[in-house]
């Protein structure tokens, strides 16, 4: 059993007490699948096994996904990081400003994670607002979410609020195009 939870949780996350959890349930949820009983399981019991291994599955696989792009969101916390990871970045980095008790934040930070994740070469750098006040004043943030495109340690673009999808990728393109 503990080979196959090691297998879903893989060798790099073994650390990780949420990745042993997870994996450790859905290695038992197989197993219950896969051991024959002596009587069987009725098909309205196997019903409701499929469908906590379904959900088991969706949130492992969101969680993978999560996980497989950390490298490329940065959180930044004090001015020194936002110069060593966005102003000298060798990648071009979006920098979204966001507040916890912003909502449209909460719909555009997901949206551009989707939209940023396959690129390589490009990062996001989340600042909130309520612990940068320094980084909001030199950008003059007037309301969130407010989003720079910076590259080579220039803003290339901006925006402020809910956009739709199509705006953050023009925004992102624009980084291509300033080679």
């Amino acid at each position: 059993m503990t080979t196959i939870g090691n297998i879903g949780i893989g060798v790099k996350f073994q650390s990780n007490i949420s990745w042993i959890t997870l994996g450790s349930t859905t290695a038992v949820t197989i197993l219950l699948l896969i051991i024959p009983t002596d009587k069987g399981i009725p098909i309205e019991e196997s019903e409701v096994v499929m469908n906590k291994l379904a959900r088991t599955l969706q949130i492992y696989k969101r969680t993978i996904s999560t996980n497989s792009s950390l490298k490329k969101i940065i959180t930044i916390t004090n001015n020194d990081e936002f110069l060593a990871k966005v102003m000298n970045s060798k990648n071009p980095v979006i920098v979204n400003f966001h507040a916890e008790w912003c909502e449209p934040c909460h719909i555009l930070t997901p949206k551009m994670k989707e939209l940023i994740e396959p690129r390589t070469d490009v990062d996001l750098a989340i600042i909130d607002v309520e612990h940068n006040p320094e980084l909001v004043h030199t950008f003059e943030v007037k309301a969130v979410p407010a989003v720079l495109a910076v590259k080579d340690g220039l803003v290339i673009d901006k925006f402020i609020g809910l956009v739709d999808a199509n705006l953050i990728d023009t925004l992102i393109k624009k980084l291509d195009e300033k080679k």
